[in-house]
């Protein structure tokens, strides 16, 4: 009888299967408590796995998120509208890791990780949707004030969208929340 031969990565070794494993260690004994190796062996791939998806631990939860603002940054870069390409970031986006962390911090004991994380994207698209209102003309500190607003905005957005993302795309409350800044 023939065996069936496989190739390529495992299916297990896929973000997905990480990021579901990672999820459920946190919620079961916490992020502090929960190391690589645990979300690794859970998953049933090895380190160097996980590292081929992750640089560190927090990335699991923001990495979905982390696409789409790379692709924002891009955007900008190449001198699209900083509100157009904000509200873009929610596009086809699903609830997924971040969205899960955010609801359940506190029982996975990651709100303070959550902040600094929350922050520095935060700082990330302010600056670059600053450069960009620059590059349009507008006075600089008048452009960081906009683009900190912009960006509050976006962060905001997905946190009300992961406490209440039923029958809601991160679309429109993207949309509310950059309607207001």
């Amino acid at each position: 009888m023939a065996t069936e031969s496989r190739t390529g990565r495992p299916r297990a070794s896929s973000r997905e299967v990480l990021s579901e494993a990672a999820c459920e260690l946190f919620l079961e004994q916490g992020y502090d408590a929960t190391s690589v190796s645990d979300i690794t062996r859970r998953a049933g791939v090895s380190r160097s796995s996980f590292f081929n998806y992750f640089s560190a631990k927090s990335d699991v939860l923001w990495s979905g998120f982390d696409a789409r603002v790379d692709e924002a940054i891009a955007d900008l870069r190449d001198g699209g509208a900083v509100s157009e390409v904000l509200l873009a970031i929610g596009d086809g986006l699903a609830p997924d890791a971040l969205a899960l962390a955010i609801v359940n911090a506190d029982a996975m004991g990651i709100s303070a990780e959550l902040d600094r994380d929350r922050a520095i994207r935060q700082f990330r698209l302010q600056r670059e949707a600053a450069a960009r209102l620059v590059r349009d003309g507008t006075a600089p500190l008048a452009a960081q004030v906009r683009a900190g607003a912009a960006a509050a905005a976006v962060l905001a957005g997905v946190w009300a969208w992961a406490d209440h993302t039923a029958g809601r795309s991160l679309t429109e409350t993207l949309a509310e929340a950059l309607s207001v800044a």
